[in-house]
């Protein structure tokens, strides 16, 4: 077969787009105009740079997921420009740092019930490789809410407890509770989401032997258990009998007068490690410890733009991150870590974008601090979300209009609805920001609309924002990521990460 090579390939396209230039009757100089212009140059440049991509078909040893919880494609947007606006650089044009990854596909998120899924059946699609209902944790689709038996009968594995099985280290880390849906996907197998303590759970479901989610990380039966686990939701390992150590005011949330903290710190002996601020945290010497269990709030950890106030001090996700991967990369066996931006999604919920963007920003830092510090010719990355947001970004704002501001046109004028109002550029379909009647919309200005405390406009008032229902982005680098291309149902990452790193079919041969 006659074949050209790369460059008489790319001479000959060049030719023909020269000529049909030519022949549409244009000047002489006018068969210029397009080559040298610079948003044609860069696209010629990224052309190049993807006929250079080989796909990479080494064995994952090490296999990271990240997650932006409620990161639906509206809120990469946003987040892009708002982290480029930042930093005093165009935003429109900007590029975070999965979006530099060479592989992307697109994600169907509907859970085995709903159109629209929440946190829980969609971190289970990913961990476990199967759809279920919406509010099951590591239960298949054929289990029922609330159901104490199904629970215990109706389990699906994790790819962590697999490679925990398998001598791997394993990780989880989010800036929401430990517990939460997605980082408690990782290990957990619940009849509802909510039971993150016994105290949240009836009586009957403890009657009948079922354990809440924080037991169920301390007692995780799989190898050894999760080698890292930080975020919040220190509440759900204190008795309620203890007050916080950060709060005086405040106790524990357990019923059954249990400390977790000391459990965890009994199972894994002078190997493992509890802290609770940011001077134990940064005390940690990864050398020296094997089981970390951080817990920096009762509940979530703050918001991103809230951290630095906060009197004991928190880390920041990329700390976090970073602290995590050299844990669990002593381990010759590889490892296996989730990365949550957990708020990301409560911020949107909260109908209040800037504090929405600003954690995205926050998980931007930590994909940088994955990228900085693993080999990626050995270690596959994943970043997603998992589901959207009603987070939309409309009007006709020039470039370069402060992305969470009032639309302001070309003609540097304020764009006006038919109420003779200004509107900004970020709303939500629904949510606290929501005026009845809509007549009463109120007469913003660039100032208030950009203040970080802002909720953004709602068409459909509801006390707390909904998730949206669209497809998401899997960006991917590292080996066998190519095989995130075209639209995919959400549970297929499993089983991209179960081949890459073949854990499962490690274990069949144990």
């Amino acid at each position: 077969m006659f074949r050209l090579t790369l460059a008489t390939r790319l001479a000959l396209s060049m030719s023909l787009f020269a000529g049909c230039t030519a022949t549409a009757g244009a000047a002489d100089n006018a068969q210029l105009t397009q080559r040298e212009d610079p948003y044609f140059l860069q696209a010629q440049a990224q052309l190049q740079q993807r006929l250079k991509q080989t796909p990479n078909t080494n064995r994952a040893k090490n296999v990271i997921l990240v997650v932006g919880d409620g990161m639906g494609f509206s809120t990469v947007t946003a987040a892009r420009i708002f982290e480029g606006q930042q930093r005093g650089v165009d935003g429109e044009s900007n590029v975070l740092a999965w979006e530099a990854f060479p592989y992307l596909a697109a994600a169907k998120t509907y859970s085995a019930d709903a159109q629209i899924t929440d946190s829980a059946p969609s971190a289970v699609a990913m961990t476990t490789g199967v759809k279920t209902i919406n509010d099951l944790m590591g239960l298949n689709h054929t289990a029922a809410l609330n159901n104490c038996e199904d629970q215990q009968t109706k389990a699906v594995t994790t790819l962590w407890e697999m490679a925990a099985t398998l001598g791997m280290s394993t990780g989880a880390v989010t800036t929401a509770t430990i517990t939460h849906a997605t980082p408690g996907a990782t290990y957990a197998h619940i009849a509802n989401r909510d039971w993150e303590s016994d105290a949240k759970m009836p009586a009957a479901a403890l009657a009948a032997g079922c354990r809440d989610i924080a037991r169920q990380l301390v007692e995780m039966k799989y190898g050894n258990g999760l080698n890292v686990a930080m975020g919040g939701g220190r509440a759900n390992f204190l008795p309620d009998s203890v007050s916080d150590p950060e709060y005086p005011g405040k106790t524990g949330a357990r019923k059954d007068g249990r400390d977790l903290t000391q459990a965890w710190l009994q199972r894994y002996g002078e190997r493992g490690q509890y802290v609770w601020n940011q001077a134990q945290f940064d005390k940690i010497e990864p050398g020296k410890v094997d089981h970390l269990l951080a817990l920096f709030e009762p509940s979530h950890m703050n918001f991103e733009h809230d951290r630095r106030q906060d009197a004991a001090g928190e880390p920041s996700l990329a700390e976090m991150t970073g602290k995590a991967i050299d844990i669990l990369a002593k381990n010759p066996e590889g490892y296996l870590l989730l990365v949550e931006g957990g708020r990301i999604d409560h911020g949107s919920h909260n109908g209040n974008a800037y504090r929405t963007l600003s954690d995205a920003v926050a998980l931007n830092e930590a994909v940088k601090t994955i990228v900085d510090r693993v080999n990626l010719d050995e270690t596959l990355v994943i970043v997603t979300g998992d589901h959207s947001h009603t987070l939309t970004i409309a009007g006709y704002a020039k470039r370069g209009n402060p992305i969470l501001g009032i639309a302001v046109g070309v003609n540097g004028k304020p764009l006006l609805g038919s109420d003779d109002k200004p509107y900004t550029t970020i709303g939500f379909a629904n949510g606290p920001g929501g005026t009845i009647p809509l007549a009463e919309r109120p007469a913003l200005t660039m100032e208030q609309a950009t203040a970080p405390d802002f909720i953004q406009p709602a068409l459909v008032p509801l006390k707390s924002e909904t998730h949206g229902g669209e497809d998401l982005g899997i960006y991917a680098i590292g080996p066998w990521a190519h095989l995130f291309q075209g639209t995919v149902e959400e549970n297929y990452t499993f089983h991209v990460m179960n081949y890459a790193s073949r854990i499962g079919e490690r274990l069949s041969k144990r």
